[in-house]
């Protein structure tokens, strides 16, 4: 028997495990500290209204025996929930079959598993810095990562280099970490350069619901050429607060590999998982009405208004940073050791963020805060961070 040495070259700790043993350690030491969180992009806010009965109507189904339901007929989800996906893509002008859609238990699984439909051989390009799993899933499964880097100089969006070969490409707009976000014309260039080698864009669109700017695509598709060239991950967690309730879907145009790429995802999925719960398809379902649309949308606006208070209060100050805008995040320019600001926050202000040295080579300097908290809470930290960094 032999393990998987691959996982030899991960990290020892994953990113959130340590900070999550930083901050344990601190309140244990300091138990009448009054810890702000704006670490871990977990949001706060509840369900929608229209969600939660959703959810409890689904599980008085489920109580009798003429309404129960075993097993999803399909593990790429049930009908009515890829028909309400498909006509929410329909709702910002963008065109996805309702059969294109695959339902999972979240964005996080599908860009794991994802890996499984190519080779080991492939290249895999990601920009730096990088949400962990990106890179951990394909090193783990023993694919060569090369870089594209993120940095100061291009405003976090970095754009294709001409002379780079590769044969996956992961990209996130708007960003997780950095919170830049990719126009029509930059996001143009990158279908433009994966069509012209035979690549893949994998597309991580979380956090469209957060895009205000009508330059900002919310989803891929809406770049011409996206659909010969793309699969687009998407999660209800930020769009509708289903962090703690799991529902997510990838997106494969009938068009991709000749229709190939579809026919190897349904595979993976109905062989390797056994789909969504019936009771979450229901509440996505409700997420994805004109009254979920409408509810969700006041507690994004709520951490838009969180995010623009970080960001205000950042620009007052002078200190460089993106996001804010088209994202919940807001990523700063800290001008030394990331994690040594970590502790500095932590101790001084108990005020909790993620340190950017965690998202890859180019993060460290750079630290990241979220508008996941209260408006309360997030003007407190903005405070006392003043106070800290003045």
């Amino acid at each position: 028997m032999k393990l998987n040495t691959n996982y030899d070259k991960l990290q020892n700790s994953y990113l959130f495990v340590e900070i999550a043993n930083r901050v344990k350690k601190y309140t244990a030491e300091n138990p009448a500290a009054d810890i702000i969180r704006l670490g871990i992009g977990d949001v706060t806010r509840p369900l929608a209204p229209c969600v939660v009965e959703a959810g409890l109507k689904a599980m008085s189904e489920m109580g009798k025996a003429e309404t129960f339901r075993g097993y999803s007929p399909d593990s790429q989800g049930y009908d009515f929930l890829r028909n309400a996906i498909s006509a929410y893509y329909a709702s910002f002008g963008v065109k996805v079959g309702a059969e294109e859609v695959h339902v999972s238990d979240g964005a996080k699984s599908d860009c794991g598993n994802i890996v499984d439909m190519f080779d080991a051989d492939n290249t895999v390009l990601i920009p730096d810095p990088v949400y962990p799993v990106y890179f951990d899933s394909n090193i783990m499964s023993g694919r060569k990562v090369i870089f594209c880097d993120a940095t100061e100089e291009n405003d976090f969006a970095p754009l294709p280099d001409d002379n780079t070969d590769c044969d996956i490409i992961y990209l996130c707009s708007p960003n997780n970490p950095t919170g830049s976000a990719y126009t029509f014309a930059q996001l143009k260039k990158w279908v433009d350069f994966a069509n012209a080698r035979g690549a893949i864009i994998i597309y991580d669109a979380a956090y469209e619901a957060f895009v205000t700017d009508p330059d900002v695509p919310r989803s891929i598709f809406a770049v011409d050429g996206a659909r010969t060239c793309a699969v687009e991950l998407c999660s209800f967690s930020k769009t509708a607060g289903f962090t703690g309730t799991r529902c997510g879907y990838t997106v494969v145009p009938n068009e991709l590999c000749g229709g190939r790429l579809a026919k190897m995802w349904a595979r993976r999925q109905s062989t390797k998982f056994n789909g969504t719960s019936y009771i979450q398809q229901r509440m996505a379902e409700a997420a994805y009405s004109e009254e979920g649309i409408k509810q969700n949308l006041e507690n994004i606006r709520a951490y838009q208004k969180n995010a623009k208070l970080i960001s205000d209060t950042f620009a007052e100050m002078g200190i460089y940073h993106t996001g804010g805008k088209n994202s919940p995040y807001i990523w700063l320019k800290c001008n030394g050791d990331s994690w040594d600001f970590f502790d500095k926050l932590l101790t001084q202000a108990n005020v909790v963020g993620t340190p950017g040295s965690g998202f890859g080579k180019n993060g460290e300097g750079f630290f990241r805060l979220t508008a996941f908290n209260t408006y309360e809470k997030t003007e407190e930290a903005m405070r006392r961070i003043k106070k800290v960094l003045s």
